[in-house]
């Protein structure tokens, strides 16, 4: 295999504004290190106008209704820095073999921002192009430009995706042509270590009329003792009878942080799904904005997440109806233990004009201590008529009726209590395609419960 990084050139910051003298920023020049020698011009436009934006934008503020109940403390960042390379990439590749889908059509690994490892493509359908965005960019500069970033962050994290937008990035660009279907999962690995560090993972996944992929992210520590942060992004455009399928597991040490922005586009009569669990880091903050453009367009958004210790996840959403004759459906799960945090915050939004829609948003709550905390802002605003929109959230302990029933079976408290919360967070899961990537969800949920009961 080709060294990834042979062809690759270390190359200044561009001509970009300086932090204002006695202004408190994250970083005091665009995060960059070795890129593509040539990167079209739009693209260093883009970035020169992020970095603008956001030497502009002020951090999150409690005034702002998008952070509302978020602990603005984690905002708060000591100086960072870019991910620097790991020195023993050998390790980080086997632990990811191990740990990784076993029945794939490629898989990408990243360390510290950095592509350090791709297995074999040949399950890559031809016509598909499926590279490293930094490469994509480079080679397919005009198809990226397109899709990339094209939706506003609008949630809150406008500062996290105007940085996002001037950083080096780390991730995969996958197009599927018209009709194709990639029979297998796409996986991507991102790995990071190095106290303060960052790292900017970045997924653009476009399906053309009538084709179909799936693609995984995965995200790791190499250790348990670096707080690191991670300020990721993924694009995901489906179009006309095409069907993505995206799933991000983000299992950081109980030291980062972790930031993920999504915005999807939905065409006519094509399927988005989305699927996002946590179960690691300090805190995680979630934006997910779809937007169904033309009748027909189906938007699937999912989130399974287990919280302990003090543990934060903080999750947004927005589903925008712009057409008539348009389906989303929201299901976002939380099991809370310890002195856990959860926020969940969405709104359906049905444009003049949107007729005929039909969208449901529900979030659903497990605590599991009486100290665990979530707080859940479902909303409709509807500009049409004929619709079917509902929302709810419900928030509630583990019944005593069902410990009881268990327990009268031979099973320990302890084991009953993790059997009902696995298969509540499960029950998110099991709504994606794909049996092994499902299997490997549930057994890391399994494993991760193995850890809470020993504590």
């Amino acid at each position: 295999m080709p060294n990834p990084v042979a062809e690759l050139e270390s190359s200044k910051p561009d001509r970009e504004s300086a932090v204002p003298q006695g202004a408190p920023e994250w970083f005091s020049e665009p995060p960059r290190h070795d890129e593509p020698a040539e990167l079209p011009e739009w693209y260093r436009d883009l970035r020169t106008e992020s970095w603008h934006n956001y030497l502009e934008t002020p951090e999150p503020m409690r005034t702002d209704e998008n952070w509302r109940f978020a602990n603005l403390k984690q905002v708060k960042f000591d100086p960072l820095s870019m991910a620097e390379p790991f020195p023993d990439t050998d390790s980080i590749i086997e632990k990811t073999h191990q740990l990784g889908l076993k029945d794939l059509a490629t898989r990408f690994i990243f360390a510290g921002n950095r592509l350090i490892h791709q297995d074999d493509d040949s399950g890559i359908p031809e016509g598909v192009i499926c590279l490293p965005i930094m490469e994509a960019l480079a080679k397919h500069g005009d198809l990226v430009r397109e899709h990339f970033m094209q939706e506003d962050a609008r949630l809150g994290g406008e500062k996290f995706a105007a940085l996002h937008g001037a950083a080096t990035l780390s991730g995969v660009f996958v197009y599927v042509p018209k009709g194709v279907v990639v029979e297998k999962p796409i996986e991507v690995a991102h790995w990071t270590r190095g106290e303060n560090s960052v790292i900017f993972p970045h997924t653009l996944v476009v399906v053309e009329a009538n084709a179909s992929v799936t693609v995984v992210d995965w995200f790791r520590s190499e250790n348990t003792e670096d707080s690191t942060l991670a300020v990721a992004n993924v694009d995901i455009a489906s179009e006309d009878g095409g069907k993505a399928q995206y799933v991000a597991f983000q299992n950081w040490n109980d030291r980062s942080r972790h930031v993920h922005l999504n915005g999807t586009r939905v065409g006519r009569d094509a399927r988005a799904t989305s699927c996002f669990v946590n179960v690691g880091s300090a805190w995680a903050r979630n934006e997910s904005f779809s937007r169904l453009t033309a009748p027909g367009a189906d938007s699937r958004m999912l989130s399974s997440n287990l919280a302990d210790g003090a543990q934060e996840f903080d999750q947004r959403t927005l589903q925008l109806h712009e057409a008539g004759h348009t389906f989303s459906d929201l299901l976002y799960k939380n099991a809370l233990y310890d002195t856990a945090r959860t926020i969940f915050s969405g709104l359906i939004q049905v444009c003049p004009g949107a007729h005929h829609t039909d969208a449901y948003q529900k979030c659903r709550n497990l605590l599991g201590s009486d100290e665990a905390e979530a707080n859940s802002m479902p909303g409709l605003e509807i500009d049409a008529d004929q619709v079917k929109c509902s929302h709810g959230a419900t928030s509630g302990q583990i019944s005593e009726e069902e410990i009881f029933y268990l327990k009268a079976r031979g099973i320990p408290p302890v084991k009953a209590r993790q059997m009902i919360s696995q298969g509540f967070l499960n029950e998110v899961v099991e709504h994606l395609e794909g049996d092994e990537v499902i299997a490997a969800i549930e057994q890391r949920f399994e494993e991760r419960f193995a850890v809470l009961a020993q504590v």
